[in-house]
């Protein structure tokens, strides 16, 4: 247990104003890191991907519906899974609000999964979720751009994942607990798929894709991690997973 000292305010306030220079030092370079993100060169999406939505197959242009940037969340559901992944469940709870404002701001935000779309749907609805989700079951998109890996990929002991190689070796003898468990699937074939957001903009008819970010790059958009690490006891994970799904808490209480 971590250990916390006590003090007069006089004391709190010389350590907090010590604290709000680190803090503005921090906003400064992290609005310096999203100069240099949006200065990323774009890259023509020459592929003809396909997505099903509930208006019918769309493209990856008409995902964008009618505005010119578009945000990709690739959302850990795989065609074999029988809900989503709980820890994309609870980003997915934090952007749902969000996206009509985005919306209004010339931006579209999508996820998009492999599981088929009457799934996506219903798992939807359970969550009452209003955001866009499409399905890229039968695409290439989701192993494009490296959230989703084959079977044989996963067996040669390397996949790659957040710009390096990724050891898969463990999964030979992993069993069926924590996220794997909770989505009715093993190890191996939860972690063929995994999290990431992808951006991309249309300019004169042509898709451009211009960043993409996953694992702890995702920490920004998941909305209970920036409250927790305000909470005295910060993140508080010694005893590893203890978030469920949302609408699963008081039944496991």
């Amino acid at each position: 247990m971590d250990v916390h000292t006590t003090a007069t305010r006089a004391q709190w306030l010389k350590a907090r104003l010590e604290l709000l220079e680190a803090e503005k030092e921090l906003t400064r370079r992290s609005d310096e890191v999203a100069r240099q993100r949006q200065s990323l060169p774009w890259v023509p999406v020459e592929k003809q991907y396909r997505f099903e939505t509930p208006d019918g197959s769309v493209s990856l242009a008409e995902l964008f519906g009618g505005r010119s940037q578009l945000l990709v969340y690739h959302f850990m559901f795989g065609p074999d899974y029988s809900g989503g992944c709980p820890s994309c469940s609870a980003i997915a709870d934090g952007f749902n609000g969000s996206a009509v404002h985005l919306e209004q701001h010339d931006v579209a935000i999508v996820a998009v999964s492999r599981a088929p779309l009457a799934t996506l749907e219903s798992y939807k609805q359970r969550m009452g979720w209003t955001f866009p989700w499409a399905s890229s079951e039968g695409s290439d998109f989701n192993y494009d751009f490296s959230t989703s890996f084959t079977e044989e990929e996963q067996a040669s002991g390397s996949v790659d994942y957040n710009y390096r190689p990724n050891d898969t070796t463990w999964v030979r003898t992993a069993g069926r607990t924590g996220h794997p468990e909770m989505c009715g699937v093993d190890a191996a074939t939860y972690i063929r798929e995994m999290p990431g957001m992808s951006a991309f903009v249309l300019e004169d008819g042509i898709v451009h894709h211009t960043y993409s970010t996953f694992a702890r790059g995702l920490d920004g958009l998941w909305g209970m991690y920036q409250w927790l690490d305000r909470a005295p006891k910060g993140r508080n994970e010694s005893s590893g997973t203890w978030w469920r799904r949302r609408d699963e808490y008081e039944a496991a209480a």
